[in-house]
Order: structure tokens, then sequence, then C-alpha cells
């Protein structure tokens, strides 16, 4: 039974996958920052009739995700497949426009940020997240995998990677960044037989981005309804749009698919809007 490792587990979407994953036979290694969210996703999956264990770890401390990785080690195994799924934004390196116009430079509400206002640890803990969050966690656990057959690393980068939605600029940044890495490293691993691909979701509501998206009452807010219009699917993903590919992804059956960068989105990075 081959061991999965996942990152931001006690999350909506991944997990979804950490569930999906346990019905197709794999063992799971829920990690998350907060370890009530690991468990309580590991209990479902056990619930279920699968097997998973709940780990806190950080993404963003070497020795908290070594701690996780001896722990992992002894009661799952060595990690066959690692799915970095932590990641995230914050308002600090969000604008409040999508356009500069000159007389934002004299708004003075509370709140209110130009590019101009963006704060550097703001953006640099976006960034940090995302990318060093993948990193990191891919240093610790990709050792386990030399020498051994069918591993592979599967990164969650965005559709906004491909075309940077407005506003949140450390966050298309950080996965653009991803994006690249996933590249680098698929070439990097390729002679140790480690492959490395990633998803890239389109719009999916989360715990993070429901309140911009959609109102109280689940109608659309403006930026909502922007995006339905530019999805051409029209209606925002749901976590379980994520799963066949991820299980693609992870099988044997794509041995010859490294690399890659699937976006999983509507048709919305396809979309000119015209």
């Amino acid at each position: 039974m081959k061991t999965v490792v996942i990152t931001g587990a006690g999350g909506i979407l991944c997990g979804t996958l950490a569930k999906a994953l346990a019905q197709h036979g794999y063992q799971i290694a829920v990690l998350d920052l907060k370890k009530e969210a690991a468990d309580a996703i590991a209990t479902e999956i056990n619930a279920a009739g699968g097997k998973a264990i709940g780990f806190v770890a950080n993404v963003l401390e070497k020795e908290s995700l070594e701690a996780a990785r001896k722990q992992i080690n002894v009661q799952l195994g060595t990690c066959d497949i690692l799915i970095n799924g932590a990641g995230g934004n914050h308002p600090l390196g969000t604008t409040s426009q999508s356009f500069l116009h000159e007389e934002d430079l004299l708004n003075t509400t509370e709140g209110f940020k130009t590019f101009f206002d963006l704060d550097a640890e703001g953006i640099s803990f976006v960034f940090n997240l995302n990318f060093i969050g993948t990193l990191l966690p891919t240093q610790i656990f990709s050792r386990d995998m030399i020498g051994k057959k069918e591993c592979s690393i599967l990164n969650i980068s965005s559709m906004n990677a491909f075309t940077p939605l407005t506003k949140i600029p450390a966050y298309s940044g950080a996965k653009a960044a991803v994006s690249n890495f996933t590249q680098w490293l698929a070439v990097h691993f390729s002679k140790v037989g480690i492959r490395v691909n990633a998803l890239a979701p389109g719009f999916f509501l989360t715990d993070q981005n429901r309140s911009l998206l959609t109102h109280s009452d689940g109608a659309l807010t403006p930026r909502g309804t922007t995006i339905i219009a530019q999805t051409p699917m029209g209606r925002f993903g749901e976590p379980e749009d994520l799963i066949s590919t991820t299980l693609y992804l992870c099988d044997p059956a794509s041995s010859f698919v490294t690399g890659v960068v699937i976006p999983i989105d509507g048709g919305f990075s396809a979309y000119s809007g015209v």
C-alpha cells in the first residue's frame, strides 16, 4: 500500500483529495498546521474503511516537517507520493482596486490599498507560504522516494499562474513560481524516477475566498459575477472536480507524464472574454 503525504489536507480541497485517494487504496498522512483539522479528515477516512493518520506540520519550518516525517515513517512507512497542498493569500498582499486611478492616491479610507501601499511582509508571507511551502516539504519527503519505483510529487499551482488576476500580485507571482518550479524539479528528478506535476485549479469556493465571491445568502459579489462571466462552463469548481486528474497523475498510468501543469478551471484560462 502506497503512502501519500498531503500538506494542507485539513482544508476543503486537499481534504477531498485525501478522502478520494484513500478510497482508491492509498494510505494517507494528513498534514495540516492545525492538528484538529488533520485529525478530522483522518477520522472521516478511517470511518469509511480507509487508513489515515493526522499530523501537525508547518510547511515553512524544516524542523516541523522533519518531525512529521519521522512520525509518518514509523506509523505509515516512507512517502511514495507527496501532494503540496498548503497555500493561500493574504489581504496585505492585495490591492483594493483592479486598476490604479490618479485619484486613488488621495483616498484616505481606512484599509484602502493601492500598489504603493502593499506591505512587503505581507507579500513575503504569501510568496513563502505558496512557494517555500512547496519547496521545503519536497526537500524533506522526496528523500523517501529515492531508490523506489512509481513515486511522484503533485504541486498545486493556479490558473492565475498563466495570466495573473487583478488585485493579487503576490499570490499570482507565487503560483507562477510553483509552476516554474514544477517544471524545473521534473527535469532535476528525472534520473531518479520521481515524476513532478501540478494541478492549476480555477475558482473553487473555499473558506478563504467564499466571502469575496459570494454574499451570505449565496448571491454572487461583483467579483464573483465577473469570474462566472469569464468561465465558459458558467460555475465555480467543486472539490470533486480535482479528483480524476489527481488520481491519474498519482497512478502508474501516467508513468511518462512529468513537468506538466494541468488547468482545471472550466475554461477560464482559455477564454479571451470575446
